[in-house]
């Protein structure tokens, strides 16, 4: 599943991750940083959604 920034409409894909902040690709949204921010617009975790 993906996940969405509710803010700046960033996607986290799983499968390719954030590499360039420290999140391997593979990594499960729940295994993300709690202090990971959003690549574009920095709000934390609690800012993304679920993608239908």
């Amino acid at each position: 599943m993906k996940y969405v920034c509710d803010v700046c409409g960033y996607v986290y894909d799983p499968e390719i991750g954030d590499p360039d902040n420290g999140v391997d690709a593979g990594t499960a949204w729940e295994d993300v940083p709690e202090d990971w921010v959003c690549p574009l617009c920095g709000v934390g975790k609690d800012e993304f959604s679920a993608e239908e």
